[in-house]
């Protein structure tokens, strides 16, 4: 039997990992600034991570939810606390997709409507309801398209609210910032105007932070950069396990539990929360959050500095789009993989995305710009011969 082919592949076979680096099996190093897609949040091979997995092996991976499980109650109050958010509820499953999927359930289950509205670029994952939100015709199958979708412009007040105002509309999901779409941050009064949409039409407001949460825009989720912003679900994933798949929502207080309502077999197992504790665990003891904040600030102001060329770089802590004015794919697979760097790409193949673990530091920040500099200088040479 042969692997389907899904995902065009790297001439690499990483075999281990260490910090913010992923080694080959002739023992070279490459520099990880993609995190596996922002999964990687504190470092490979964090030594309180494996010591957590390992011994929660030891004791039980696994069994469902028909039985007591503290691990999830630590997680869910370590969460919390950490986030600001301890007046929430927490329900735990398995990946992204699956997160967003139920949060619009249970929008729907709240105000018996099915009309949502996503925004231009928006990618939310692949699974039936996710990818009806998501913008990119070609990945949905006519049997996704369950029910309708309005996907409206971004940081556009007017439309959005007059959309949510015609008052047929289930949820709002946006994403705390925009990844796969290439990197855009929503204005503060956007959100903020389209908060006060929902409250007024009882239309249930989804904050999607599964890549930048946890962290990585520098404060622990992207949405707390508007004060006065209270969604009433945050969907997360990718860096809460870093690299084990665990996935929730952030429930608020005002949607009534019951049982049959929502359901997983895997989620929220011993080992997953397992995971998700020892991440919380070192994003507090190491201050990352604080970190992300100032390498973001230092890797953003340095590229400024040494690439004035660079069209335009967007984002907020360690969540960084580049955006040139050519396609990225030889620069990004060819010139800096030649160099050992891993970066990421985009909806829009002009811009390359930076998500490495919020462990980032100054070594590494300087390493980049020197590689990046290298790989621009012969990207220049190519496109002058």
């Amino acid at each position: 039997m042969q692997l389907f082919d899904v995902y065009p592949l790297y001439d690499l076979k990483p075999v281990r990992g260490k910090g913010n680096y992923v080694y080959d099996e002739q023992g070279q190093a490459y520099l990880d600034l993609y995190g596996g897609h922002a999964v990687i949040s504190i470092g490979h091979s964090h030594p309180h991570y494996v010591q957590k997995m390992t011994a929660q092996l030891e004791q039980l991976a696994f069994y469902s939810n028909s039985v007591q499980n503290d691990l999830q109650i630590e997680l869910a109050q370590k969460l919390g606390e950490l986030s600001g958010m301890d007046d929430y509820h927490l329900f735990l499953i398995n990946s992204g997709a699956e997160a967003n999927e139920n949060a619009l359930k249970l929008a729907s289950f709240h105000n018996g409507r099915t009309r949502v509205i996503a925004f231009d670029r928006a990618f939310h994952g692949r699974t039936s309801a996710a990818v009806n939100v998501t913008h990119n015709p070609s990945i949905q199958a006519p049997l996704n398209k369950t029910f309708p979708t309005a996907f409206l412009p971004w940081n556009d007040i007017d439309t959005a609210c007059a959309e949510i105002n015609k008052g047929d509309v289930a949820a709002v999901i946006i994403e705390g910032i925009q990844g796969v779409g290439g990197i855009y941050v929503p204005d503060p009064e956007f959100l903020l105007a389209i908060q006060e949409a929902c409250r007024k039409n009882d239309t249930v407001l989804i904050l999607d932070e599964i890549q930048s949460g946890y962290g990585r825009s520098g404060r622990f989720f992207a949405f707390q950069h508007t004060p006065g912003l209270q969604p009433d679900l945050i969907s997360v994933a990718k860096g809460m396990g870093n690299g084990f798949p665990i996935g929730g929502i952030l429930i608020h207080p005002k949607f009534v539990a019951k049982h049959g309502l929502l359901g997983t077999t895997f989620g929220g197992s011993h080992l997953a929360c397992a995971a998700g504790i020892a991440v919380l665990d070192v994003l507090k003891q190491e201050k990352l959050i604080d970190n992300a904040a100032n390498m973001g600030a230092l890797l953003q102001k340095e590229l400024l500095n040494h690439f004035p060329d660079i069209k335009e770089i967007r984002g907020q802590g360690l969540m960084i789009g580049m955006e040139f004015d050519f396609n990225t794919a030889t620069l990004r697979k060819k010139l800096l993989f030649d160099e050992k760097v891993f970066t990421g790409s985009a909806g829009n193949p002009n811009v390359m995305r930076l998500l490495p673990a919020l462990s980032l530091g100054v070594e590494e920040v300087t390493l980049f710009l020197e590689k990046l500099e290298k790989a621009l200088l012969k990207t220049k040479n190519m496109q002058l011969a």
